[in-house]
């Protein structure tokens, strides 16, 4: 395989104009700074180029001209993604599905749709709403982020409790693999026989190829949706309540947790007003046939007074409801209010070991001299601690990724995990063998090699340790502290 030589880009880039088109390539400084790292910022690489195919077969010439050249490339949706899953850690492409957003085919007979990869995710629901039938995947970032992105991640969101994340409503997808071919993975038949091919393809952060359609499951809207926003005087008041709820037996189909940090930002953004002795929020939902919702609700508001609630704020109409979750939905990006800098980390827990965590995360941010907000799905364990800084002042990054690595080892401590949504990109590689062991990182790159022999699809990402890699990431870590 030829071997990429930056030395060469401008011959590089007048071939790749050539074979696509100069209007789906992107190239000079401001186009590589826009697409240097996605959400998760403190790792950076400028690509060599951005290009925007249009189509199956336009993926298929890049990734074919790739190999031709020996030029990384990696995939890349709305670039909302939480752990550098679309840094071009080796330079290369960045093939960008901005442009990839149709939706081809709706079903409503059967429950699903086919759109294509760069379709964003909450125009999937609004596509079929008039049919009563939801996308149910919800991530915060639902109104930009693309369903590419979704699967690539195996993203969640405040729903995942009740519904389940991304796999789960996945049926069939078409993508580009790192030989050039365009392949077919899954059926719009559920439950075949066989291997689950298609269950490695999500969540696989785009290293083994190229999403480029994908068929998948649409929901029934539910008959009654209740809503209610508790406030608590502390935070371990707050964590009980979760773990009484699903002790009970009740599964919401969410239960999210804010803290003193995240109602701040959202009150100085929004104008929104809390209890000033609140340091923790709950957001409950039930849904489902109004009876089941009645009993339900009768449970949470009883178990959150029990738990010494301040005030319970129901819902009594659609607007209100969609204004107790502003400050779930938008409480991340109200950070910026906090600080010029925001690292979301993402990692899970045994609920029961909640108090023992947030504790915890508490102490990393007095040790770090950093500030730490917390908003997560508290229903199932899985924490978004958020770091807000200065990313001009190197000692508070390496404060950051220090703070980061011990709330995930915490994390692994208790039982958990590294990710439950946001995945491993370039964030977590170090962490994976602690995890995993070094046998079981050896199965989970037999299983990679099935699909992807080239170093090329998307390097750098889930594995740690791959040869081509380590020099660079010493680059890219040292650059960036």
């Amino acid at each position: 395989m030829p071997t990429f030589d930056p030395s060469s880009e401008r011959a590089l880039l007048d071939d790749l104009r050539a074979v696509l088109g100069s209007n789906k390539v992107l190239a000079g400084p401001s186009a590589r700074k826009a697409y240097d790292c996605d959400a998760y910022t403190v790792d950076k690489s400028e690509p060599l180029a951005v290009v925007l195919p249009e189509s199956t077969t336009d993926v298929q010439t890049i990734v074919r001209w790739c190999l031709a050249h020996g030029v990384p490339y990696t995939p890349r949706g709305a670039g909302t993604g939480l752990s550098g899953g679309t840094l071009p850690a080796l330079g290369g492409l960045v093939v960008s599905t901005k442009k990839m957003t149709r939706i081809l085919e709706v079903d409503l007979d059967n429950r699903c749709l086919l759109a294509q990869s760069g379709a964003v995710n909450k125009r999937l629901s609004e596509a079929v709403a008039h049919a009563g039938l939801h996308f149910a995947p919800d991530p915060s970032s639902q109104t930009v982020s693309t369903l590419g992105g979704n699967i690539a991640e195996n993203s969640g969101g405040p729903h995942t409790l009740k519904y389940g994340v991304t796999v789960q409503h996945v049926l069939k997808v078409t993508m580009v693999d790192p030989l050039g071919e365009i392949v077919t993975i899954g059926s719009r038949t559920e439950n075949l026989p066989g291997y689950d091919f298609l269950s490695l393809i999500v969540g696989g952060e785009g290293t083994l190829g190229i999403v480029t359609e994908a068929w998948v499951k649409l929901t029934p809207n539910p008959v009654k949706v209740e809503t209610v926003l508790a406030s608590f005087p502390r935070v371990r008041d707050a964590t009980q309540t979760v773990a009484d709820i699903i002790a009970e037996g009740t599964i919401p189909a969410a239960l999210e947790m804010m803290d003193r940090g995240i109602m701040k930002a959202v009150s100085l953004a929004f104008g929104l007003k809390y209890p000033p002795d609140a340091e923790a929020l709950l957001l409950i939902e039930c849904d489902g046939a109004p009876e089941t919702v009645a009993a339900e609700m009768d449970t949470v508001t009883r178990l959150c007074r029990a738990n010494g609630s301040l005030e319970l704020n129901v819902a009594q109409n659609e607007a209100e409801r969609l204004k107790l979750w502003t400050a779930r939905k938008k409480g991340i990006g109200a950070m910026g209010r906090l600080a010029p800098s925001i690292v979301t980390q993402d990692g899970v827990i045994p609920r029961s070991k909640l108090p023992e965590m947030l504790d915890f995360i508490a102490e990393v941010a007095r040790d770090a001299g950093v500030g730490i907000a917390n908003i997560f799905h508290a229903g199932d364990g899985n924490l978004h601690p958020c770091f807000y800084f200065d990313d001009r002042d190197p000692d508070q990054v390496r404060a950051v990724v220090a703070g980061g690595d011990r709330i995930l080892q915490k994390c692994l401590d208790l039982g958990g995990s590294l990710s439950g949504e946001h995945g491993i990109g370039v964030e977590k590689l170090d962490l994976m063998e602690t995890m995993f062991g070094k046998e079981g990182l050896v199965i989970q790159a037999d299983a990679k090699r099935v699909f992807n022999e080239s170093p090329l699809c998307n390097p750098c990402k889930v594995l740690p340790n791959q040869k081509s890699c380590v020099e660079h990431r010493r680059r890219w870590r040292g650059a960036a502290w």
